[in-house]
């Protein structure tokens, strides 16, 4: 039996995070929760807080700061924070940036569920990771399953091939994508996710930006990287080698899976709570390439990792704005890779950018998708 590993759950009242406290509770034996940092959901907060007693906190609710029983600390000081011994980065959007910057520098164990960081920065965050001997372990089910697959493996893959389940509008024609509905964009037929997630994957963006991930997580080139089409979500992604075998891992579609793997590698624990494939009632694994023209946000990620430099935050902020617009009902389901697209179209991009030039691109990103809705608030 390993010590007892000290956890830090940032993003913790997310859908993320709250999976994370459940494989943590399972496994009192092997985790404890020393931090919990979370944004405006102080009430289901304030329940984890008394369920678990972290003694590191952080709400944007500056109000927790004052309550007894532990520090309340910002968000990059908690990442790096000496007795934090695996951070689980569950924030979402650029918010994870910094603090898994700063995890990174400090050469922690980070579980990494925010795309957005290796999306935007993940030249910086790579390069990091190799000077402070970080360990980036992905939380992904897709990214998860390459790492798994690439285990014990002495060759560098010759490809890599991530799955995706196509979401709730898998073969729509352009013409029905344009009258899709939040709620109905919102049901994802196998994953258990946030709003923003659940929108990307819908469009599709969630798997360019997991291609994106996949560059920076593994080392390899984009034109090394395919996306099919696999509706069942049961084989999480798969890995090419030089000879033409194939490995994949295959699990039921539940996150709680990859986040324990991240938590516990490199052994595998047994957990009553996770779910095991019923291989009787498995009819068939059906795989397929992607739309391009009825799914143009995969298309626009790809370019933008390809294209690198600022690229990669622009579509971030920009496709994040458009997602709020069209869960506030502003714009059109089919308006987000418009919008996301002329962000892009309109950029001029830096290399190499420092963190402050890619945070700087991504405001200015949001922005510009207001001001083309007409937006002032």
């Amino acid at each position: 039996m390993g010590d007892i590993k000290r956890v830090a759950v940032l993003g913790s009242t997310g859908s993320i995070g709250r999976q994370t406290l459940e494989v943590i509770s399972a496994l009192p034996h092997r985790f404890s929760v020393i931090g919990l940092a979370a944004g405006r959901n102080t009430d289901l907060l304030a329940e984890q807080i008394s369920q678990f007693q972290p003694k590191l906190v952080y709400s944007q609710n500056k109000a927790f700061s004052t309550s007894a029983g532990y520090e309340f600390l910002p968000l990059e000081a908690m990442a790096s924070h000496p007795e934090v011994d695996i951070v689980v980065m569950a924030t979402s959007g650029k918010w994870g940036l910094k603090p898994t910057l700063a995890a990174v520098k400090a050469g922690k164990r980070v579980a990494l569920a925010n795309k957005e960081s290796l999306v935007m920065a993940g030249e910086i965050i790579t390069r990091e990771a190799k000077l402070s001997g970080a360990q980036l372990r992905p939380v992904d089910s897709e990214h998860s399953a390459i790492w798994q697959c690439l285990e014990g493996e002495k060759q560098k893959a010759a490809r890599i091939i991530l799955t995706a389940s196509g979401g709730p509008f898998l073969h729509y024609s352009p013409p029905r994508l344009a009258k899709v509905t939040p709620e109905q964009a919102l049901k994802h037929p196998s994953w258990r996710m946030g709003k923003k997630v659940t929108i990307d994957s819908a469009t599709l963006m969630n798997k360019g930006l997991e291609v994106i991930e996949a560059r920076w997580l593994f080392d390899m080139p984009f034109d090394n990287i395919r996306i099919l089409i696999h509706p069942q979500s049961i084989v999480h992604s798969m890995v090419e080698f030089a000879d033409g075998s194939v490995k994949a891992q295959l699990g039921q579609p539940d996150m709680r899976l990859p986040i324990q793997y991240a938590l516990t590698y490199p052994e595998r624990l047994e957990n009553p709570q996770l779910p095991h494939l019923d291989w009787d009632n498995i009819k068939e694994l059906t795989f397929e390439p992607p739309d391009f023209d009825s799914f143009p946000c995969l298309k626009l990620a790809i370019e933008a990792g390809k294209k690198g430099g600022t690229y990669p935050a622009v579509l971030c902020a920009a496709d994040e704005t458009a997602v709020e617009l069209f869960l506030s009902k502003r714009i059109k389901f089919t308006d987000i890779p418009r919008l996301v697209g002329q962000a892009l179209e309109e950029h001029k991009s830096i290399a190499h950018p420092t963190l402050e030039e890619i945070l700087a691109a991504d405001s200015q990103a949001g922005e510009k998708i207001k001001q083309m809705v007409g937006d002032n608030r």
